[in-house]
């Protein structure tokens, strides 16, 4: 399901960049390269399995008219209770940490020009892909089925769809809606 997500949102991102290309023809390019975005968030789906607070940090460059990418890596921890039990084991609520760490590139399609968006806002689409590392930490003592998300994969794909606010030329705000962690934070060009 989430790769007919993607690849609808790659569509989109063609068909936009095209068409913003031609309308605009030699018209300067706006810059949005040159980015550094920090912001906390929560996450959900097969990379957690339930809403779990994420820490992410991205720095974009720009590539092409209105394109940028930008590498990542993203910080999230949680803790959670499993009851298990069997004729040889007590059944009792036994604890897990779990750790997760992705880490990849982010592709970006800023629709400012095609929307003639006021100059302190910017408006996108894009997606991720990269790898995610987790790490799971059971209390001593449990022997049941350790698996937690069924479909755990090291590989790591998202869409997005966000906006930013920019107070001076210098610094904003942001808000990154995303199939797996959707973060608000802060926006520094340097």
């Amino acid at each position: 399901m989430k790769i007919n997500y993607l690849f609808i949102l790659l569509f989109v991102i063609g068909f936009g960049f095209t068409m913003s290309a031609q309308k605009y023809g030699s018209t300067p390019a706006l810059k949005f390269g040159k980015t550094l975005n920090l912001g906390a968030g929560l996450g959900y789906g097969d990379y957690v399995g339930y809403a779990a607070p994420i820490i992410m940090l991205n720095m974009e460059f720009d590539i092409a008219r209105n394109v940028t990418l930008a590498p990542f890596i993203g910080f999230y921890t949680y803790s959670n209770t499993y009851y298990w039990g069997n004729p040889n084991y007590p059944y009792r609520y036994y604890s897990y940490r779990e750790t997760g760490v992705p880490l990849g590139v982010k592709g970006v399609y800023y629709f400012d020009e095609l929307l003639h968006a006021n100059p302190k806002w910017n408006f996108y689409a894009g997606a991720s892909l990269g790898l995610a590392f987790h790490k799971r930490v059971w209390d001593e003592g449990y022997y049941g089925d350790k698996t937690i998300v069924h479909a755990e994969s090291p590989f790591y794909a998202s869409a997005h769809v966000g906006a930013r606010y920019l107070f001076t030329t210098k610094f904003g705000l942001y808000l990154d809606l995303s199939t797996t962690f959707s973060t608000f934070g802060l926006s520094f060009r340097l």
